[in-house]
């Protein structure tokens, strides 16, 4: 089904997960009709996010701090930091996998979550939240593995479309930090989709004014979504 053929609902307002002291709401795709390579194609080039099986796209009435960002990988220049995290992490080895649940991948995540995110809005604290989030997708949806001498390190949720890559989630070993292992897994996304000839690569929103958001900007040149149209940002 195409997006112009689409039903959208508002939800009801809720606490911000991101900024203190706000209420958000969402913009949402029918639920009913089944996300799939097409009409997501569409829907992530007008600013939409997929979490599980559903889009949605931040529609609050007193704030507009969410804004859809992508990279455009053909004009991407890595700063000298992403140049020796690439570098840094040039022992590991990688495997796509299609979309399961994978214990070792759950574990991982578990860890990653109590040292980063612990009591947050992406805490996902049992395996059927986890098997929701992760695995719920009509979509080519891969699992990037990295490993150290066999030792998984940091796991890749990505979906390819036919409008590019678009980063889902990255978790990784947190008492690997060193390494810069969120920073190497979008590089590795920029570099896959330049040689498979993909425009984009989809890193969902991003919020000036949150630590855990605004770092999206650092991959330059960046696009953002904005009255309707992306932009080229300027800093």
């Amino acid at each position: 089904m195409s997006v112009s053929d689409l039903s959208f609902f508002l939800s009801t307002t809720h606490e911000c997960s991101y900024l203190p002291d706000r209420e958000a709401a969402s913009l949402v795709a029918d639920p009913t009709v089944k996300l799939d390579t097409a009409n997501y194609s569409e829907l992530i080039q007008l600013g939409f996010r997929r979490s599980g099986g559903m889009a949605y796209r931040p529609h609050c009435r007193a704030c507009q701090a969410c804004v859809a960002i992508r990279i455009p990988v053909s004009q991407f220049h890595p700063s000298r930091g992403q140049k020796r995290i690439w570098k840094k992490n040039n022992d590991l080895e990688f495997t796509s996998l299609p979309l399961a649940f994978h214990e070792e991948h759950y574990q991982l995540y578990q860890r990653y979550q109590s040292a980063r995110h612990c009591g947050g809005s992406m805490d996902i604290d049992d395996r059927e939240k986890y098997t929701g989030f992760f695995t719920a997708s009509g979509l080519e949806t891969r699992l990037l593995e990295f490993r150290n001498a066999g030792e998984l390190l940091c796991v890749a949720a990505i979906d390819w479309l036919p409008a590019g890559l678009s980063s889902m989630y990255t978790f990784f070993d947190p008492e690997q930090n060193y390494r810069g292992l969120g920073v190497y897994a979008i590089l590795w996304q920029i570099m896959k989709a330049q040689e498979i000839g993909l425009q984009h690569v989809y890193l969902g929103y991003w919020i000036k004014e949150c630590d855990k958001m605004s770092y999206k900007t650092r991959y330059r040149p960046y696009e953002l979504f904005q009255q309707q149209r992306w932009h080229r940002g300027v800093d």
